[in-house]
C-alpha cells in the first residue's frame, strides 16, 4: 500500500491548479484525495478510474512524483517498419519470382520480412497489412483442373479402352 500524506495531498493540489490537461488533472485528484485519506472506492465514485486504477496512480506517484503522474504509458501509433519505398523495393523481389510462375507462400515473405527488418514477429497480421496495403491477393491453384472430364465421360472411357 502506498501511502501519501496530508503534505503531499496539499503539493499536489498546487500543481492541479496549473495543469491544462484534464487527464493529468484527474489523475492528480485521484492521488491528492487519497492523500487525504479517502478509500479507493470512494476516490473511484469521484473521479471515475476504476478503484484498481487509483492505486496505480499512487504507486506512480510514489515512484516517480508527479511527473509519474504526467506520463500517458501510451506508445505511439506508428509503429511501421519500412517506409513505402522500402516496402516496394522488398516486394518486387517476390513480384519477379511470381511472374516467373514460382509459388510464393506468406511463411516465405514473413521470414523475408522479419529478416529485412530485424525484429522477430509472432504474428503474420504485419505481413499480411504490408501486402494489403500494396494490392497484393491471394491466388491459390484450384483443387481440380478447370479442364477436366466429368465423372461420367471418364467412366465412359474406362469402359471403352478396357475392351
Amino acid at each position: 500500500m502506498h501511502k501519501i500524506n496530508a503534505e503531499e495531498a496539499k503539493k499536489i493540489r498546487e500543481a492541479m491548479s496549473k495543469e491544462a490537461s484534464k487527464k493529468v488533472y484527474r489523475r492528480m485528484q485521484a492521488v491528492a484525495l487519497r492523500g487525504e485519506q479517502r478509500k479507493n472506492t470512494e476516490i473511484a465514485e469521484i473521479t471515475g478510474f476504476h478503484h484498481r486504477k487509483v492505486g496505480l496512480l499512487c504507486k506512480a506517484y510514489c515512484n516517480e512524483g508527479i511527473e509519474g503522474l504526467k506520463k500517458d504509458g501510451r506508445k505511439g501509433g506508428n509503429n511501421r517498419n519500412m517506409s513505402d519505398d522500402e516496402a516496394n523495393a522488398f516486394l518486387a523481389s517476390f513480384e519477379e519470382n511470381a511472374s516467373k510462375g514460382q509459388i510464393i507462400t506468406i511463411d516465405d515473405i514473413a521470414k523475408a520480412y522479419d529478416d529485412a527488418v530485424g525484429v522477430k514477429h509472432k504474428s503474420l497480421s504485419t505481413v499480411y497489412y504490408l501486402l494489403h496495403k500494396f494490392g497484393w491477393r491471394k491466388v491459390a491453384p484450384k483443387q481440380y483442373h478447370p479442364g477436366k472430364a466429368s465423372e461420367e465421360t471418364i467412366e465412359a472411357s474406362k469402359k471403352l479402352t478396357m475392351s
